[in-house]
């Protein structure tokens, strides 16, 4: 071997991962928006469905919305780092939604149930993980009846689940409790802050 080779430059990029968790309605939109326009150093993984888009949802904007039939061929293609068949409609995580993030620089942040978390968390196991929880379940219940886009037996259905996620503790690094909007705001932030400081970072050459 010639000592006097030169080794090919490899730009090593560096990054956190923060997965959010919570049942319907429990505000973690809202929490990540706010976190987002406050700490510019993250961006949220934008995930693939099947279901239909709600009130001003654009395609490519909150989510890339697709039929079943593609949604399977991307999962047959190993598209997706995670996936879930959610109340009969698949959401995902691609890959290259994961890569393009980190190799920007970016933190990035997801929004997913607890089998999806579960699934990134085995990929990626320096990602933490919080849950965000509503103050009770009655709270939770009024939420999702205000909301007017699901019918009573799905409501009832995201009950019983957020009940089970919410169980989950092994995988949460932190539960946030969303009562007051402006302290779970702070609050997000924080986390958001400590994580940074002591977790591990995800690379990619």
């Amino acid at each position: 071997m010639n000592s006097n080779a030169t080794l090919p430059s490899r730009k090593i990029i560096a990054t956190h991962m923060l997965i959010a968790c919570g049942p319907s309605g429990v505000g973690k939109s809202t929490l990540l928006t706010h976190l987002l326009s406050q700490r510019p150093t993250c961006t949220l993984s934008r995930s693939t469905t099947t279901r239909a888009p709600r009130g001003n949802e654009q395609n490519g904007v909150e989510y890339d919305f697709v039929d079943i039939e593609t949604f399977r061929s991307r999962i047959e293609a190993g598209a997706f780092a995670e996936y879930a068949d959610v109340f009969g409609n698949y959401y995902g995580t691609p890959h290259a939604m994961i890569h393009d993030a980190i190799s920007e620089g970016k933190d990035v942040l997801f929004d997913i149930d607890i089998q999806g978390a579960r699934n990134l968390k085995a990929q990626y196991p320096g990602a933490w993980c919080i849950a965000i929880a509503p103050p009770s379940f009655e709270v939770l219940e009024h939420r999702l009846r205000s909301r007017g886009t699901d019918a009573n037996d799905v409501i009832e259905k995201r009950l019983a689940k957020a009940r089970f996620e919410l169980s989950q503790e092994d995988l949460f690094d932190f539960v946030l409790i969303n009562d007051k909007l402006d302290d779970a705001c702070q609050n997000i932030c924080r986390i958001y802050d400590v994580m940074r400081q002591r977790a591990e970072r995800v690379t990619i050459l």
